[in-house]
């Protein structure tokens, strides 16, 4: 009972191993037994329902994006005691991101990089990341170890994402390092706000140069596109910095759960890998789509209320959290016929890996290019390609569903 409101709770644990291990049965029952669940053990909304989800994500008046901005209350999990300062280093560092601020300012922070992520300008880039993919492939090859989110999965989308961003080669490493870091701030442990400090510094020192740089000699690269926008009074220097770090971040670590998760779906769904190596081209752009619904590689995403809203008979009041997940919206039998088997020729497919509304990601379309290669080159290289493990171990995190590593056999 909260405030004289019945709400059904279920006391549960989502770090628990067998939720991280399979999230899409945990929150598939939620979804079908309390859609809109309150769990009392974090203390926040839990949306579960496809419909909802959408018109959670296009109602942003009540439902705001500004999480770390609006959200006074300690982390969740807890973090060390000692560790608080860090924990506000790291609200201050999130709430300048572009996808934290609400209209009209994220509408004209939009606008200013809007245009170098259009489908057109992204399709540009189809030769580098199938070239990329052949290189990274033979390369793998010649080991006779592939595990394909280290020879593949990793290296690809960080490769993009660097050229895009105009990083050298030989620090790309180190850019995957601090990602690595700041990916601890969606976990569990304890002490890992110290962990992401130590990558959100390290991010902020390694741009801070660039942008300089960018200003004064502006290049055709997406950090002279941000610095444009200090220059116009859009962006501020340290949103600047802040957003340069979150692409170097956001624009890999999605396009890699995507190769891994949908390359697993395939490989254990053998009728659909077999489907797919009939027409690879034809069936490449469906068979994406389908892995972004049936395996989406972000789990969920935060809000916060900004107004008391009833929503199904539940009165999510204002400040409350609220995290809707994808997991269980993808495979909603009210929207998608047979949620719970892979089709490749599903369509139209009305998933929402990507969120939805103004909010909606910005480099769907790149990764979308990246998944859609991967799985065509895949397919068409090594047909009898087979994971060499029944149960992968996944990294425990309430925002992204990604595998600690997938070895495969290629015959």
């Amino acid at each position: 009972m909260i405030d004289g409101v019945m709400v059904t709770t279920i006391n549960d644990d989502m770090f628990a191993p067998e939720v991280i291990q399979d999230p899409y049965r945990y929150y598939g029952q939620i979804r079908d037994d309390d859609p809109v669940h309150w769990n009392e053990l974090y203390e926040l909304w839990v949306i579960t329902r496809h419909d909802d989800l959408v018109w959670l994500a296009r109602n942003h008046e009540q439902f705001s994006n500004s999480v770390w901005v609006n959200d006074p209350r300690p982390a969740y999990p807890a973090i060390l005691e000692s560790d608080k300062e860090l924990y506000d280093f790291m609200r201050d560092f999130r709430g300048n991101q572009l996808i934290q601020f609400d209209r009209p300012e994220h509408l004209a922070m939009r606008k200013v990089v809007h245009s170098y992520f259009t489908p057109k300008s992204m399709e540009e880039w189809r030769p580098l990341v199938r070239s990329a993919i052949k290189d990274l492939l033979d390369a793998a090859e010649e080991t006779g170890d592939v595990d394909l989110m280290r020879n593949l999965a990793v290296p690809l989308p960080v490769l993009v994402i660097a050229e895009m961003m105009g990083v050298p080669e030989s620090e790309r490493p180190h850019i995957r390092m601090l990602a690595e870091k700041l990916l601890h701030a969606g976990r569990g442990e304890p002490d890992r706000m110290r962990i992401v400090a130590e990558g959100l510094q390290g991010m902020l020192d390694y741009v801070d140069p660039m942008v300089d740089e960018r200003i004064a000699n502006p290049k055709d690269d997406f950090i002279s596109v941000l610095a444009s926008g200090e220059k116009s009074g859009v962006f501020t220097r340290q949103q600047v910095l802040v957003n340069t770090s979150l692409l170097l971040v956001a624009g890999h670590e999605t396009t890699i759960n995507l190769i891994c998760n949908g390359a697993l779906a395939l490989m254990n769904n053998r009728d659909q890998w077999d489907l797919l190596k009939t027409d690879t081209q034809g069936l490449m752009v469906r068979a994406t789509e389908e892995a972004l619904r049936y395996a989406p590689p972000v789990k969920s995403i935060a809000r916060i209320a900004t107004e008391d809203v009833d929503v199904r008979g539940k009165l999510i009041k204002k400040d409350d959290r609220i995290r809707w997940f994808v997991s269980a919206a993808n495979r909603d039998p009210n929207k998608f016929e047979d949620p719970e088997s892979m089709d490749i020729t599903r369509w139209p497919n009305s998933h929402v890996a990507f969120g939805a509304g103004v909010h909606h990601c910005l480099g769907a379309t790149i990764a979308r290019v990246e998944g859609q290669e991967v799985f065509s080159a895949l397919a068409e290289r090594y047909p009898h390609l087979q994971s060499k493990t029944q149960t992968p171990e996944y990294q425990e995190s309430l925002t992204f569903r990604s595998v600690k590593s997938l070895p495969v056999s290629l015959d």
